[in-house]
């Protein structure tokens, strides 16, 4: 089996392999040799637009200009690695509508994956079609479909101008390659596949207004989607044929990266957002309780994910009202665990999806009294995080995969104190990777070699080697999940206070 990265700078051998991970705040290029060591990893930066409360936009042409630079960097510091390339992969940010017309340009911004507006569309499509039925998923206003309803709408000009409708990383492909095409990871995030066939839907496409002639082609992320430009491999020193894999949405790379791909295995990430995600070998949806049902970017592969969209970024939100870096807030908590807060805290900040589905959802802290410090916040805070991970966990066993232990990724991975927490609220081991980078730019990477070499996912995506376990602390698991069943009930008693 080959093995998972290793950060080693020079021990590459030709060939070597491009990632390209084009987040919401950077762009991130990752390469890598042929025995999946690291040779190289660059950002490049970029802002988001906010032109409205609960708007989020970004010129998809700021995906071009930060790939060049990332790129631009790894040339600089690895020229003779970088021109043995053989394959790029791509990973991206989801559910962003990228509007195309005719002359292969963009007609609009983006509208992306954290946009709010289409609420009310959302309620119309499932009113049009068997959303849940074919895709599997609850349309939510963050997918591609709503988006697409809203701007026929409230732009019909545009609307009616579109060519083809891309996701933000299949944008940067067409760049790349001059192709249309997308593959079943991403697509899932739109409501327009039928993800149990790992194909687009005729009827949930034209419940939108669209043709099958708008939407690209699809294959599978391991798979050749078209051949790098000449015009690129001059700019970037590079000679022959250059494979572009399919990639993978930024989710689903990431669970390339990480060897999340048998069957059966999970990662927990603790990122501004968090997201429990379980590879499947089946289409398992569970729509009653949020469940994200999607492709995997390998071939008959199929994931679930709970999503909560306030995750550190809650921790981000307490660090900033009391002006005290996230660190020194949970440095205050490390030690032995003594069991749970007297109050509760709910994580709402930006609505929730999984289970709740209610972008109006808000934040809320129960039980302060006079002897609630800021220490005492930041444990309700990570206890909130905790619970919201098992509403995710709760729904993911509703709809068939039983976690018994999972993957960490995720920069509240730092946090021992919410570690232990999380580990004994969802009473899992949670294992901790060695250092390295295992995100999407790597999951790509490895993904173009696939492409590039046929090679099989399973040799190819290993699991990185676990330096630490959290184990849940036996003594305080029934005192956590009374706590829990306490969260449970919190959120439907003060719901009517909370969307006021």
């Amino acid at each position: 089996m080959l093995e998972g990265p290793k950060n080693e700078p020079g021990a590459g051998i030709a060939p070597t392999y491009l990632g390209l991970d084009i987040g919401t705040s950077a762009v991130k290029a990752v390469l890598i040799a042929a025995d999946q060591s690291i040779l190289a990893s660059e950002t490049a930066p970029m802002e988001v637009s906010r032109p409205q409360p609960g708007w989020s936009e970004q010129d998809p042409d700021s995906w071009i200009t930060a790939t060049r630079q990332a790129v631009a960097k790894v040339k600089a510091a690895r020229p003779e690695a970088l021109s043995r390339l053989l394959g790029i992969g791509l990973s991206g940010h989801m559910h962003g509508a990228t509007l195309i017309g005719s002359d292969h340009r963009p007609l609009r911004p983006c509208i992306l994956w954290n946009d709010g507006r289409s609420a009310q569309e959302c309620v119309e499509l499932e009113a049009k079609a068997d959303f849940r039925g074919i895709a599997g998923n609850i349309v939510m206003a963050g997918f591609t479909a709503p988006k697409l309803a809203w701007v026929a709408k409230h732009e019909p000009k545009i609307f009616e101008a579109i060519h083809k409708v891309l996701l933000p990383k299949d944008y940067v492909r067409l760049w790349l390659t001059g192709e249309f095409a997308s593959e079943m990871s991403d697509a899932s995030g739109t409501a327009w596949l039928d993800v149990a066939k790992r194909d687009w839907s005729v009827d949930l496409v034209e419940a939108t207004g669209l043709t099958m002639d708008h939407m690209p082609r699809l294959v599978e992320g391991s798979e050749n989607s078209g051949h790098l430009r000449q015009e690129l491999r001059d700019e970037w020193g590079l000679n022959g044929t250059i494979a572009v894999a399919g990639g993978g949405g930024d989710n689903a790379a990431s669970a390339c990266g990480l060897g999340t791909v048998v069957p059966g295995s999970a990662f927990v990430s603790l990122g501004t957002s968090g997201v429990v995600f379980v590879s499947n070998d089946r289409f398992s949806p569970n729509t009653e309780g949020a469940v994200h049902a999607f492709c995997h970017a390998i071939p008959d592969t199929w994931h679930q994910m709970g999503v909560i969209l306030s995750a550190m970024d809650s921790l981000t939100w307490l660090s900033l009202t009391t002006g005290t870096p996230a660190p020194d807030l949970t440095a205050a908590l490390e030690g032995p665990l003594r069991g749970p807060a007297r109050g509760l805290f709910l994580p709402y900040l930006s609505g929730e999806r999984t289970p709740h589905n209610d972008a109006s959802a808000r934040g809320a802290f129960i039980g302060l009294d006079h002897s609630t410090d800021k220490k005492v916040l930041t444990q309700m805070v990570l206890e909130g995080i905790a619970f919201a991970f098992c509403d995710s966990l709760r729904v993911l066993s509703d709809a068939g995969s039983r976690i018994d232990s999972a993957l960490v990724a995720g920069g509240g991975a730092r946090s021992k104190a919410l570690l232990e927490i999380l580990a004994t609220a969802l009473n899992i081991e949670l294992h901790l990777p060695e250092a390295g980078d295992f995100g999407g730019g790597f999951g790509a990477a490895r993904l173009g070699l696939m492409a590039a070499t046929g090679a099989d996912p399973a040799q190819v995506c290993s699991q990185p080697r676990i330096v630490e376990t959290i184990s849940p602390d036996a003594r305080l698991t029934n005192a956590y999940q009374d706590k829990y069943q306490s969260y449970r009930a919190l959120y439907p008693a003060l719901k009517p206070l909370l969307n006021a």
